[in-house]
Formats: C-alpha cells, sequence, structure tokens
C-alpha cells in the first residue's frame, strides 16, 4: 500500500508528532502589523468533486496528471481516464502490472503515458501496457513511488534506489548508496530541470545528478537535528523528503517537516507556524513556472514564496475555503503578514492532498476522498 497513505505507521505518526513543534530556534515571530503585497496568485474555485459514484475505481486518488483534453488519475483500484466528461477505469485485468498506480507522466516526445505503480512501471501507448519488472528489465524495484519523463530518458524513484532508462537503447542505470551519495537505496521522488536530476531521497534529503557531467552532489539538513529546524535557512529543512520540483529556477523540496527552496546559491524554509502553508506534513509539490502547489496532509497551499493561498474543506459538510495571506520579512526577520478567506462551496474533496497538477485555467487534486477539479476565478 502507498506509504503516503500510512499515517499511522511510526515514522508517520512521529512526522505528525514533530511538525507540532513551533520551530521557534531562530524562527521569525508573527506580528499583528499588516503590510501590503503586490505579488499575484492565481486563486481557483467552482470545484467539482469525483468519486466511486461518478466512475472512478476507487476514492483513494494517489496522483493525477492533465494530458492535452483527457485527465489521468492513479487510484488505490486502477487508471482512471476523464475524457468527454465521462471516467474509464483501466486494471490488471487490461495489462497494468498493478491496481495501484502512485504516478503519472507524459513524454512530450512520443505521447506516451509512463505509469509508476506499487508492482512495476507501465508504458501505455497504443492502447497497449509494456510493463518493466526487476524480473524482465534492468528496474532497480517494482515498488515505483515517481516516474518523469526527459526527453528520450524515464527516470523512477523506487523503493531499490533511483533508476534511469534510456528508451533509445533500451538501457537502464541504477542508482543507489553504493555509486551515488544516498544513505539508503529508499528514493521517494524525482523530477528534472535546469539539465539536472533531481531525487528525494528518503532520510538523504536531495540528490542532484548533472546530466552532462554525469556527477552527483547531495543537499541534506546542516544542522543535523531531527526534531526542529535549528538554524534558519541554513539548507534544505529535513533530511526526509517526499518530492522535488523546478519551475522558474527554483527547486522546491517537501519534507514531513515543512518546504524548502533553492536558487542554486541559497536556501529558504517555510513552516506552516510562520506562513500560509497548510502543514507541515507535506506528501507531493509540482510547480507551475514560478507558482508551486504543495500538497499535505491538512489541504492544499500554493505560493510564489511571498504570497500564499491554501484549500480546506470543513469537517462536517462539503464546503470550505480559500485562505488568503500575504507574508514579508523586515531586516530583523520578523514576519508580518495580511489574511482574508473566500468562501468554497464545495470546495476540495479531502483535506489528505497526494497529488496535483494545473494547465491554463484549470487545477485537478488528488485527495484520499475523491479527485478534484477547479476553475481560475477571474
Amino acid at each position: 500500500m502507498n506509504k503516503r497513505f500510512l499515517k499511522n505507521s511510526l515514522l508517520s505518526a512521529v512526522a505528525l508528532i514533530l511538525t507540532g513543534f513551533s520551530f521557534l530556534n531562530g524562527q521569525p515571530s508573527v506580528k499583528s502589523d499588516a503590510i501590503d503585497v503586490t505579488d499575484k496568485m492565481p486563486v481557483y474555485g467552482h470545484w467539482r468533486n469525483f468519486t466511486m459514484k461518478d466512475g472512478l475505481p476507487s476514492d483513494h486518488v494517489y496522483c493525477v496528471r492533465i494530458d492535452g483534453d483527457r485527465v489521468l488519475a492513479g487510484t488505490h483500484d486502477g487508471l482512471a481516464v476523464y475524457e468527454n466528461g465521462k471516467w474509464k477505469a483501466y486494471t490488471t485485468k487490461d495489462g497494468l502490472p498493478h491496481n495501484g498506480v502512485v504516478s503519472i507522466d507524459v513524454s512530450e516526445t512520443t505521447g506516451d503515458v509512463w505509469l509508476g505503480t506499487l508492482g512495476g512501471l507501465s508504458r501505455w501507448s497504443g492502447g497497449k501496457f509494456e510493463n518493466f519488472t526487476q524480473l524482465n528489465s534492468g528496474m532497480p524495484n517494482d515498488l515505483v513511488y515517481c516516474v518523469i519523463c526527459d526527453g528520450k530518458d524515464v527516470w523512477v524513484a523506487t523503493a531499490g534506489g533511483a533508476g534511469h532508462y534510456d528508451t533509445s537503447t533500451r538501457q537502464w542505470e541504477i542508482f543507489t548508496e553504493k555509486n551515488a551519495p544516498m544513505h539508503e537505496p529508499w528514493t521517494y521522488g524525482v523530477s528534472a530541470g535546469d539539465g539536472k536530476i533531481f531525487i528525494a531521497a528518503w532520510g538523504g534529503g536531495v540528490i542532484e545528478y548533472t546530466k552532462k557531467t554525469k556527477q552527483f552532489k547531495d543537499y541534506t539538513d546542516p544542522d543535523g537535528e531531527m526534531e526542529i529546524d535549528l538554524l534558519p535557512d541554513d539548507g534544505i529543512v529535513h533530511d526526509i523528503t517526499t518530492a522535488t520540483t523546478w519551475g522558474a529556477g527554483y527547486l522546491w523540496a517537501s519534507t514531513y517537516f515543512g518546504l524548502s527552496s533553492y536558487d542554486g546559491t541559497h536556501w529558504k524554509g517555510y513552516f506552516k507556524e510562520h506562513c500560509g502553508l497548510a502543514s507541515n506534513f507535506i506528501n507531493f509539490v509540482r510547480a507551475e513556472g514560478p507558482v508551486v502547489f504543495i500538497c499535505s496532509d491538512n489541504g492544499l497551499s500554493s505560493t510564489n514564496g511571498k504570497s500564499w493561498i491554501t484549500y480546506k474543506k470543513n469537517d462536517n459538510d462539503s464546503n470550505g475555503k480559500a485562505i488568503i495571506s500575504n507574508f514579508s520579512r523586515d531586516d530583523d526577520k520578523t514576519a508580518y503578514k495580511t489574511t482574508r478567506e473566500i468562501p468554497m462551496s464545495p470546495s476540495i474533496a479531502h483535506n489528505f492532498v497526494i497529488g496535483v497538477d494545473a494547465d491554463k485555467d484549470v487545477l485537478w487534486v488528488a485527495t484520499e476522498k475523491g479527485v478534484s477539479r477547479g476553475e481560475l476565478m477571474k
């Protein structure tokens, strides 16, 4: 079962407890004085939620990807494709290696759909599934947490290391603690940008691979503290990373203890105690230009590093709100904020958010209780 849902496991329980710490060691305090920040952020509303009643094979949705006029959703019980207003499901009976589809990407070069599942990797092309496992290929592990397409190359993050597949030569490369700066082979996320590959290594921070030189570099939490971020902005906020994404010259890295951004020189950390982040327990991030969308266990957030928007659902009904916050810092590291709320009726399907994708004026969100579609509010 996908570990993003295993919040009752020991590690996730510890993470949830520790994210409740105030992180006050060296972090800015918040004043009630408000200043105006003019950064414009897209706000989405007019939500429509889809569940099994609408044709999904399962309400547990792990990921979502927009592919032109159709939308692909990975669920606990198969792949769901939304096209022409209807959902169609694909399972192991149709050729999938496993019904648990946890990651999806689409090749811009060929249009092929690549699916990371709990039992192998699959390429969906021409209506057929071509499956890759440890037994029939050079896959590092059958538990594929993330898959991305980068030109002719496909990269995967698995429970047994990161894998690189060259679709031209049909050859695999495997990267583990034996040939890369990883503490262990468990990798959780992978992304591409700026001629580099960024691997989220569980317990090992972020591993950067430069494609031209084929050299590795790792980024770990410099203070070595697991419970708190001892020194602000000294590096990535925590070594337990869950995802990476690249956008507008910034690397973003999510952890179970907060969010980090990196401009190639300076790191910056973000925690819910001092900004508009919904939760420090983050499952996934995806950047679309200067805006990054953050999937957490308590709502969906988006930011450009200064302004924040968080979407939350009410506990007792289908409605919710969008919380808009603006933050900045003065010379003495004091944070100021302005906040307002926009009612949403309905809101996103559930506050435990696992995946997201945006395209033009539409935002799709994968949650524990269905998939949600939001439209850009004018």
